[in-house]
């Protein structure tokens, strides 16, 4: 339920254990991942966890990779990564990024 951003462009791979350069010092509590709010997605076995990227730090980023953690901090699980095109945010404009994480679960599985 922690997302985390960062600006590595790396192919996303099964193997991935984190990101390729993860934001620290530009979470409002440095080296925190956000907690995603946890809901059900479109249907029971539909996992979604949606969370905010508020910069405190920094002047322009280039957001390219988003990950999904089993914790707020340090070197854990990641559960997924995606990598995109850019997306910038200025800080001095208070530039924000959501990001909504679904996973289908099948059903037996």
């Amino acid at each position: 339920k922690f997302h985390g951003w960062g600006t590595g462009t790396t192919a996303e791979a099964v193997g991935d254990t984190g990101l390729v350069t993860e934001f620290t010092t530009e979470y409002v509590t440095n080296s925190t991942r956000v907690t995603g709010t946890q809901l059900e997605g479109s249907s029971a076995n539909v996992y979604k966890s949606v969370a905010t990227f508020a910069p405190d730090s920094g002047t322009t980023l280039a957001v390219t990779e988003h990950g999904i953690f089993l914790a707020a901090t340090g070197a854990t699980t990641l559960m997924d990564r995606t990598v995109s095109a850019a997306v910038s945010l200025v800080v001095a404009n208070a530039d924000t990024l959501q990001t909504t994480y679904e996973y289908t679960a099948t059903a037996g599985a």
